[in-house]
């Protein structure tokens, strides 16, 4: 998880987001959840609004309603909320603290384990079923 502070300027963020090699911030003041940053945040309120990433700080364009889920919630749970409210990233929040971040790749890659896993499973059961009738 990578954060940033409301106060940081909008470039910096975007620094941060390169180094990195990501989209999403976490947006964090003294421990508390304030809000997220994404590079759709950046293009919609800084760019096609004629800001300067330079003088804009993160809190004047961070999305302020975040969903967010506990790290008890279940994945296909999570990728519902992604697909209700047109996410990418969800904030997975313990006792009041962001303790991570969930993509929706780390989604897909715990479906695709669990569908090979499941495949597998089938595929063994077939040829022990096989084994017993021959």
């Amino acid at each position: 998880m990578h954060a940033v502070g409301s106060a940081d300027t909008v470039l910096s963020a975007l620094r941060a987001m390169a180094e990195k090699h990501i989209g999403f911030l976490v947006v964090v003041d003294d421990g508390k959840l304030l809000g997220v940053l994404s590079e759709r945040d950046y293009a919609r309120k800084v760019v096609l609004a004629g800001r300067a990433s330079h003088d804009t700080l993160v809190r004047d364009v961070m999305t302020r309603d975040v969903i967010s889920v506990s790290p008890g919630d279940r994945c296909a749970d999570c990728m519902r909320l992604m697909d209700q409210h047109g996410i990418r990233h969800l904030p997975v929040v313990d006792s009041g603290r962001v303790v991570g971040v969930i993509s929706i790749r780390d989604l897909l890659a715990e479906v695709v384990t669990h569908h090979e896993r499941v495949i597998m499973e089938l595929e063994t059961e077939r040829l022990m079923m096989l084994q017993s009738t021959a």
